[in-house]
């Protein structure tokens, strides 16, 4: 079982840049895939970015490629999501989430594949 809490959500203008950070309860969070989502209000929750157990993979949806980079700390047991050039359409409440997997290949894009997820944090991006 992880619990996950995320930060760093807020309002910002378009081109702007916001960081987005999920902190991990537990010690086998190196077990875990790591991702983050987001849904925009009458959207899917839609799959933004996930990055392997150990970190040195990494995935992202064409839509945010170039944009933003997902990161990790084993160490600290969090996962961030720098969001850089931000548009209006980036505009959504974004969730962590964290995927039982076993193998440090992996990096589910799918919700379903997703075990644990934080409670979400909203940005808002203005035109």
């Amino acid at each position: 079982q992880v619990q996950l809490v995320e930060s760093g959500g807020g309002l910002v203008q378009a081109g702007g840049s916001l960081r987005l950070s999920c902190a991990a309860s537990g010690r086998t969070f190196n077990s875990y895939a790591m991702g983050w989502f987001r849904q925009a209000p009458g959207k899917e929750r839609e799959f933004v970015a996930g990055i392997n157990r150990s970190g040195g993979s990494t995935s992202y949806a064409d839509s945010v490629k170039g944009r933003f980079t997902i990161s990790r700390n084993n160490a600290q047991n969090t996962v961030s999501l720098q969001m850089n050039s931000l548009k209006p359409e980036d505009t959504a409440v974004y969730y962590c989430a964290a995927a039982i997997v076993y193998s440090n290949y992996n990096i589910p894009v799918s919700r379903g594949s997703y075990d644990f997820w934080g409670q979400g944090t909203q940005v808002t991006v203005s035109s």
